[in-house]
């Protein structure tokens, strides 16, 4: 007997814990990738596999060639390999997603971001690969990471609520604050990739640098960061007298504990003469300060029910006073 789709999927009902759950594990893998990708870089094992879709000319796998070090193919290698786990998880992300009941239209179209940008992104690595690492496509292929991991973001934070209009639980300005510190850490992570692609650790001898100053770049990406935190402790205090929610009050505070965390590695690893593995842990805290943000614009609104009336906050109520 011929087994329909159906039918082989019918073992599994996902519930919308799991769903939450399959979205978490999406940004966690989606960030770990992320963080790889700048080991490999750091390790100067950006063109380890020297060729795309191929490692070598004549091998999808390592295997003994005259120009490159196995020890660099492997790490190279390693990194494209988990792009099929990051594929595994964001497809389970689509079947779960399908398979909910009753379905939601707003997390079957977030989840199928996943497996399309993980897709996008295989293929920009090929170009990063083609292009010699160029600082541009490089800068790119982190991007792109980013995204994906706000999508995958969303999905989780969509999951956890119903399909109702958006309502604010904080007051207006204090979430068009979040909002507009949201785009302050995003403008910090593309100056970011410019200081990398403008310092060393090309990821290989032939890559190509942005010809821009190091120190005047750098000196930018400090600037901002000071911007950052300031919004940050802004937000932070606003929610606390205008006695805002628990959750939205945890959020900024974890964020802004990552954000100076990641000053004092910043500031290390520039007085330091810029380690490498320093430079990978940069990387991580980048990542992180880029999910505290997106934790902490969603914590600032919520989602009932599609029939729920939407209720005023507490401080909507108490600003109106």
């Amino acid at each position: 007997m011929k087994l329909s789709k159906d039918h082989l999927l019918s073992f599994w009902t996902p519930t919308p814990e799991s769903m939450r759950g399959w979205a978490l594990a999406s940004v966690v893998v989606n960030a770990g990738i992320t963080v790889t990708g700048a080991a490999v870089r750091v390790t100067g094992s950006g063109l380890g596999c020297p060729t795309w879709p191929r490692c070598t000319p004549d091998s999808f796998v390592p295997i003994a060639h005259p120009e490159t070090e196995m020890s660099t193919m492997l790490v190279e290698f390693g990194n494209r390999l988990l792009t099929f786990l990051v594929l595994a998880v964001g497809l389970a992300c689509v079947i779960a997603a399908i398979r909910l009941a009753p379905r939601r239209k707003a997390l079957v179209r977030l989840a199928l971001l996943q497996p399309a940008g993980i897709v996008a992104q295989a293929l920009w690595g090929g170009l990063v690969v083609r292009s010699l690492l160029n600082p541009i496509t490089v800068s790119v292929h982190f991007l792109i990471s980013i995204g994906l991991i706000a999508a995958c973001w969303m999905l989780y934070a969509r999951a956890g609520e119903a399909d109702g209009p958006a309502r604010r639980t904080v007051h207006r300005d204090i979430r068009r604050l979040g909002h507009v510190l949201l785009l302050a850490v995003m403008a910090l992570l593309v100056v970011g990739v410019v200081v990398t692609g403008t310092g060393p650790h090309s990821g290989d001898a032939l890559a190509s640098r942005f010809p821009f100053d190091i120190e005047a770049v750098a000196r930018l990406h400090a600037d901002l960061v000071y911007v950052v935190v300031g919004m940050t402790f802004a937000v932070l205090f606003s929610l606390h007298v205008s006695n805002s929610t628990r959750i939205a009050r945890r959020a900024a505070l974890g964020l802004l504990v990552v954000e100076l965390a990641q000053g004092v590695i910043g500031y290390t690893q520039y007085f330091l003469a810029v380690p490498a593995f320093l430079v990978g842990v940069h990387v991580l805290g980048s990542t992180l300060v880029w999910i505290g943000a997106l934790r902490l614009v969603t914590s600032l609104r919520t989602r009932g029910p599609v029939d729920e009336a939407p209720a005023p906050s507490p401080s909507a109520a108490t600003a109106a006073v």
